[in-house]
């Protein structure tokens, strides 16, 4: 059967669908050898789609045998065996041909019953849309853990409808907004991939814009040099919407970790900032050495000194001006426990006031001493 306009909407389908041309024959191969099986009752036959000629040809496949053995009532019948023709009417097709042989014969495709067309058409339908749903779930299963842009199509009280392409939507519950987010139909946004999970429709996909990755992948796509690798995050914390804080290290002694992020007159920073709807973001200097790295944590408040600081334990006090404590302990607490989570040391604050200098008096005087004695 020649039919130029199926192979002409068989480019536009796989266009439409981000499939290839060649799935699409796949699936309507499989649906004629289902309208074939509708009329006779197996499946022994091969479909030649020949797109060169634009024609469609459906062959039926038998073996040759003496006589054909009919089943029993009971008897359990394998639909997917090679079908059986009796060799006199074998050698009415192949005058040459013996028992053992296969022989083909052509179907008229236009002969088969509405029924048969049906079942064929519900088949290929059914392919496709498993089909896309395969690709579909293979195209964010490779996202996962990575962000992506997507646009609101619904609000609800509850949920936020994102469109994400591929024919694919999902919901972003409320609980994984920001605080500053309020959007309205059409909006484009970027959210972090959580999870994908295969199910008979489309995949699910678990998405949040209050997961502390969805700041490390801005900041990978704003500032080139996280993307490349030279300039690490070690550390980061968040309270999604407010403040996030973060740990960064330079691989290259000629780069300035903090300098490259902030960027010029803020731009780079502001970029991420302004895609978190306005939450602050601290940067501080990582340091293997942990009084340094404790001090830079605690920014903006400024750190006299580091205490009783155990390597076992990830314990230390730092001291800090007692005009500054407020500021190094934050608002509900929260610059120190940014500190704390992003640096990865417990810290207790303490105030540097007269007990305390009187002790690092009288801990001078005792060095002194004992730099004497020696």
């Amino acid at each position: 059967m020649i039919n130029k306009a199926f192979f002409e909407n068989a480019r536009e389908v796989a266009a439409d669908k981000g499939i290839s041309v060649q799935d699409v024959y796949d699936s309507f191969a499989r649906g004629l050898v289902n309208s074939f099986k509708k009329v006779y009752g197996h499946t022994s036959c091969k479909v030649d789609i020949n797109e060169a000629k634009n024609e469609i040809l459906l062959y039926g496949v038998y073996q040759v045998v003496e006589e054909v053995r009919i089943p029993e009532e009971d008897e359990e019948v394998d639909e997917d065996a090679v079908a059986q023709m009796c060799l006199a009417d074998a050698k009415a097709i192949k005058a040459s041909a013996k028992v053992g042989d296969i022989i083909t014969v052509q179907e008229n495709i236009k002969n088969l019953s509405r029924t048969a067309i049906g079942a064929a058409k519900s088949v290929y339908t059914q392919e496709m849309r498993t089909r896309q749903r395969e690709l579909a779930y293979d195209y964010f299963k490779e996202k996962e853990n990575e962000m992506i842009a997507a646009q609101v199509t619904n609000v609800s009280d509850r949920f936020i409808t994102l469109s994400l392409g591929q024919n694919v939507h999902t919901l972003l519950p409320v609980t994984e907004l920001l605080p500053n987010d309020h959007f309205e139909i059409g909006d484009n946004t970027t959210v972090y991939i959580k999870k994908v999970e295969k199910t008979p429709k489309d995949p699910k996909i678990f998405v949040s814009r209050s997961d502390k990755q969805l700041v490390i992948r801005l900041m990978e796509s704003y500032i080139p040099e996280i993307k490349d690798g030279t300039i690490q995050i070690k550390g980061i914390a968040r309270d999604a919407g407010d403040r996030t804080k973060i740990a960064l290290l330079s691989t290259d002694e000629n780069v300035d970790a903090i300098g490259s992020c902030v960027g010029e007159r803020g731009t780079r920073i502001n970029n991420v900032v302004n895609a978190l709807g306005g939450e602050k973001v601290d940067l501080y200097k990582w340091s293997e050495d942990p009084v340094e790295l404790i001090k830079n944590s605690l920014q903006p408040a400024q750190v006299v000194a580091v205490l009783d600081v155990d390597a076992k334990t990830k314990t230390s006090k730092a001291v800090v001006p007692a005009d500054q404590l407020s500021l190094a302990i934050g608002k509900n607490g929260q610059n120190v426990k940014l500190a704390v989570q992003s640096c990865g040391w417990k810290i207790d604050i303490i105030p540097a006031d007269d007990e305390f200098k009187q002790k690092m008096t009288e801990e001078l005087f005792s060095q002194m001493g004992s730099e004497y004695e020696k």
